[in-house]
């Protein structure tokens, strides 16, 4: 990244003199400085509420919402309104400085949580404090991996304060690495440490929201969502707040209005809660990066909850509305602090001057198999599985955009051999959830559990899976990560899959660009991460040759991944040579010839599996 700005919205590098906003969030220089700015003061007053519980003082709930919901604001395509942002910064100066009065030791305080400047500086410091404000790049690297996580984890969070639902652990366990980005003395191994707690964190902010929704609204079955229209004028609702689309369902009902569903928001069809609403029409679009065209064609007035919004077009620019952590500049704002009622009446009034929807396709699609749904058909799947009839899960949860190189998920969905199951979250699935992919005995191809958030319930389904079938290790199961990436809710997935134990994950269309090189490095070596290919690359590298797959398991005694390299070359002399091709040429260190295949192959960034498969089939020649 050298001599180039890194944006903290769009995660894309931009030219010298800032972010040049070309195309992928639209966001200005000066919103995207005073939402770096937002970052600074919020990591100033974390700093603070680590040192007063550190002496033992409690911190209010109010002072952990307002801290989440500083974080979730500037979470990608989230909020774009300056004046909102800095309104934002002056509430969170006003509060610092009240709890620093409570403090009984005030040294050693950041600038961070000492600056308390007036609007008129606003700029000019949102110009220090940016993400290049650390030089040190491997430093600044894993300050804005664990960073993008908390800010992962304060969307989860603030969706389930919606709820009334608190967990002051994941509270104060935010603040405390927030603050901690703050501290020169801490090197990267230190960093790294706090990144996989960042991990462990994550999970439980899934599961606090995942009890919260289903608390609330029951546990997600499996629906069949229309994508049609009806004749009515509808209100189309975006987003993730399930608790925003509870109050709108109930202000609509009676008045005329149907709503529907987009993007991140369709999950809500799956829960028993909402089916009770007969004006819940279905789910209109796609992903939200189709927002531009989807939106005009609605013709009635959208509510926005939360990201991702696309800066508007003028054409329904008057119809956009926003609420929570969601802002735009000219576009209503819907005020409501967590526990008060919301207005929607506005919003109501408008849609009933509008037109019906314009129908841009129809039919259904299905969903709604989070984890309680799936383990309900938990017979079912290991049956299948141990029968042969589903040879492997690929989960490809995550973000969905508009370069044209995420249509390799599109495509690689299409070329998955039959017998496999895709198991997703997020809107990623977009790419591949109205494709004909059919079932197998029944059990659909593509079993979607929700939304970004409901990366949980793969999780939970996946420690089940592991359960079951009496395997010590999650990465023993036949499951495939492929994930597609985007923003920082995609990054807390991440961690918290690393934190489960989770190696072997790809994630495309590319590595993020914060990451430097030596952070990367790390990352392959410990874990196994890796990018993506073409689809017929990643084909043969996720499945290989059928009849090579076909010998390995004939193989007895074959060779494992926990075998010492030298108990692998005593088996045959001409496995030499296939390590050595695919690069381990320290055979001949005796410590080397002392690791595990599996641990070789981590240090040299390679698959392990895909070695197994040229050793393995090498035995059988």
């Amino acid at each position: 990244m050298d001599n180039k700005m890194f944006c903290y919205q769009c995660q894309e590098t931009a030219g010298n003199s800032g972010c040049t906003q070309s195309g992928v969030c639209g966001k200005s220089p000066v919103v995207a400085g005073i939402q770096d700015l937002l970052i600074y003061v919020t990591k100033g007053i974390s700093e603070v509420t680590t040192k007063l519980r550190e002496e033992g003082k409690k911190v209010s709930t109010d002072i952990n919402h307002l801290i989440t919901l500083n974080l979730f604001t500037t979470i990608t395509n989230a909020n774009f309104d300056e004046e909102a942002i800095a309104s934002r910064i002056v509430s969170t100066i006003d509060a610092k400085n009240e709890l620093i009065s409570q403090l009984s030791d005030k040294a050693s305080l950041s600038d961070a949580a000492l600056w308390a400047g007036s609007n008129v500086e606003f700029t000019g410091k949102a110009a220090t404090v940016g993400v290049l404000a650390t030089e040190n790049e491997d430093i600044r690297s894993l300050r804005e991996l664990i960073t993008y996580g908390l800010k992962g984890l304060s969307a989860y969070s603030k969706h389930a304060n919606a709820l009334l639902k608190d967990d002051e652990e994941v509270d104060a366990f935010l603040q405390r690495a927030l603050a901690k980005t703050l501290d020169d003395t801490l090197g990267a191994e230190e960093l790294v440490a706090l990144t996989l707690e960042t991990g462990k964190y994550g999970v439980n902010g899934m599961a606090l929201l995942d009890a919260a929704n289903t608390t609330a609204y029951g546990n997600p079955e499996i629906t069949k969502v229309n994508i049609g229209v009806g004749t009515r004028p509808g209100i189309l609702i975006s987003g993730h707040d399930l608790r925003d689309m509870e109050l709108l369902l109930q202000q609509t009902e009676g008045t005329g209005v149907d709503v529907y569903t987009h993007s991140e928001m369709l999950p809500a069809h799956y829960y028993p809660a909402f089916k009770k609403y007969t004006h819940f029409v279905g789910n209109y679009g796609n992903a939200w990066w189709k927002q531009k065209e989807e939106f005009d064609s609605f013709n009635g007035p959208i509510l926005m909850t939360t990201n991702c919004i696309v800066p508007p077009k003028d054409s329904y620019k008057d119809r956009l509305y926003t609420t929570g952590a969601a802002g735009f500049p000219g576009c209503k704002h819907i005020g409501g602090e967590i526990g008060q009622e919301k207005d929607f009446s506005e919003i109501i009034e408008h849609a009933k001057k509008c037109a019906a929807p314009t129908e841009i396709e129809t039919g259904e699609i299905v969903g709604g198999f989070a984890h309680n749904q799936v383990l309900a058909l938990a017979d079912a799947v290991v049956g299948a599985v141990k029968s042969g009839a589903i040879k492997k899960f690929i989960v490809m949860a995550g973000c969905d955009g508009r370069a044209k190189s995420r249509n390799y998920y599109t495509d690689f969905a299409n070329a998955l051999p039959k017998d496999t199951v895709i198991l997703t979250a997020g809107c990623a699935k977009y790419k591949y959830n109205k494709l004909e992919l059919g079932d197998i005995g029944g059990i659909p191809r593509v079993l979607d559990a929700g939304q970004c958030n409901d990366s949980y319930s793969l999780a939970v389904i996946a420690l089940k899976l592991k359960e079951v079938f009496g395997l010590e290790d999650i990465n023993d199961l036949p499951i495939i990560y492929n994930i597609a990436w985007y923003e920082q809710k995609a990054v807390i997935v991440l961690l918290a899959l690393l934190h489960l134990g989770v190696k072997n994950i790809h994630l495309g269309p590319t590595l993020p660009a914060f990451l430097s090189p030596n952070v990367v490095k790390v990352l392959v070596e410990n874990f196994g991460i890796a990018g993506i290919g073409t689809v017929e690359e990643d084909m043969e590298l996720f499945f290989g040759k059928e009849e090579e797959v076909a010998a390995t398991v004939e193989v007895e005694g074959a060779i494992t991944k926990d075998m010492l390299i030298g108990d692998i070359l005593r088996i045959d002399s001409n496995l030499a040579p296939i390590l050595l091709e695919v690069g381990m040429h320290c055979l001949g260190c005796p410590s080397s010839q002392m690791e595990s295949l599996e641990d070789a192959c981590g240090v040299h960034g390679m698959d392990v599996n895909i070695v197994l498969e040229k050793l393995n089939s090498q035995l059988t020649k």
